[in-house]
């Protein structure tokens, strides 16, 4: 039985290359129906990057009035929706607006609308650039756009950190509600990394995959893993005390019950030295969630997608679980969606969520099929059901060194 005063999820929403909403989402995950695409050389802007995640039929008017999407980017459309879906999904009805939080996080911020309106500056002048350019493209306006429609006066805030943002938000929120100082938090991140300019900076990098076909080009964890691939999308989670959840009878999909986060501190571009700061992050959540590794059952893994950071990750698991690294269920999939830069960690918590919520471990996309895999590890190919999920492990890194993990348990599973 959950502990009342533990932290759960109880709603989550979700706009990813694999379906839209909660039900959606997952049966697209379990179907293995891959949103990963090719797209045209226009829009890859000379990058190199030729396939991306794309979440297909997303129209913001299913979500917001006209005057609120000339006023935000793609990205705050799908984060805004995904809050929408969050809310509905935990029965949020009425509530006290201070006592209600957003903690999202961020990464490429509104590119496209800022690209759209530099271009406007140049050809046309000053008077043609719209006077919300000033807020579209900044990271910090997911949050504030979500508080605002919904009339959140709590603690609104950001985390950058790439990848790990997500896990850092989730952190935050685990300390506001320990205090006692909100209800309910909205926490999520969205991404729409996929214009010419936001290719371009993240291509820079290089550890982007530069495949021409879908088929092939995202391989985490693989032998043959050559890069990584870029997606849009995001979710958002309703993160709140259990006996506040039970007690307005939302359903309540997992526990919350640690988040650890630790830094590398190097240069951004380069792997670091050892996997000692990744391994730090996963035993200090264990250590948080006083569970063992013996106890762990499955692992949302970060999956690079480039060899060298695959391997550190899979020495930092091994380094901590010892030999029941090989044996838990290491799931990627991601591969179905392609990375999502700060909403990665987000959208690894729902899957784990609704991986122990429903008792099946979901699948990587068909290509990892046949594929050789580094270290021994039990990478899932197919769903795996009935197999007593009570733990999950989430890992997740950005760029710049954030290490993130986070334990889940389960709550209870579908009515």
């Amino acid at each position: 039985m959950t502990d009342p005063a533990s932290l759960v999820i109880s709603g989550i929403g979700v706009v990813s290359p694999v379906g839209i909403g909660v039900a959606a989402h997952w049966k697209g995950t379990l179907d293995r129906r891959s949103g990963i695409q090719p797209i045209d050389a226009a829009l890859s802007g000379g990058s190199g990057i030729r396939v991306a995640g794309v979440v297909p039929d997303f129209d913001p008017a299913d979500f917001l009035p006209r005057r609120l999407q000339v006023q935000t980017d793609r990205w705050c459309w799908m984060g805004l929706a995904a809050a929408e879906l969050a809310l509905a999904d935990a029965a949020v009805g009425t509530f006290d607006p201070y006592r209600l939080a957003v903690l999202t996080a961020g990464s490429a911020g509104g590119n496209e609308y800022g690209q759209r309106e530099i271009q406007a500056l140049w050809r046309e002048g000053p008077r043609a650039v719209s006077a919300y350019q000033s807020i579209a493209w900044f990271y910090a306006a997911l949050a504030g756009q979500v508080s605002i429609r919904h009339g959140a006066k709590g603690r609104c805030g950001v985390a950058v950190a790439d990848a790990a943002g997500g896990l850092h938000a989730a952190a935050q929120a685990r300390r506001l509600l320990l205090r006692g100082q909100a209800d309910q938090v909205l926490v999520g991140a969205a991404e729409a990394p996929l214009s010419p300019y936001a290719l371009v900076c993240q291509s820079s990098l290089g550890r982007h995959s530069g495949a021409d076909t879908a088929r092939g080009a995202y391989l985490p964890f693989s032998e043959r893993a050559a890069g990584s691939v870029p997606g849009e999308g995001g979710a958002m989670l309703v993160l709140e005390r259990a006996d506040t959840a039970r007690a307005r009878g939302a359903q309540v999909y997992a526990e919350l019950a640690s988040v650890a986060c630790t830094h590398d501190a190097h240069h951004p571009a380069d792997p670091p030295p050892t996997a000692a700061h990744m391994a730090e992050a996963v035993a200090l959540a264990l250590e948080r969630a006083g569970v063992t590794p013996a106890e762990v059952d499955v692992i949302l893994a970060d999956g690079d997608g480039n060899r060298c950071w695959d391997e550190l990750e899979a020495e930092a698991l091994v380094s901590v679980l010892g030999a029941r690294a090989l044996e838990v269920p290491l799931a990627v999939p991601k591969t179905l969606t392609g990375r999502l830069n700060s909403a990665c960690g987000v959208l690894d918590l729902a899957w784990a969520a609704l991986a122990l919520f429903h008792d099946v471990v979901p699948p990587a996309r068909e290509d990892l099929d046949g594929q050789k895999v580094i270290a021994g590890l039990d990478v899932v190919r197919a769903p795996r059901r009935d197999t007593n999920l009570r733990t999950a492990l989430v890992f997740t890194r950005g760029v710049g060194g954030f290490n993130a993990a986070a334990v889940l348990r389960t709550a209870g599973g579908p009515s």
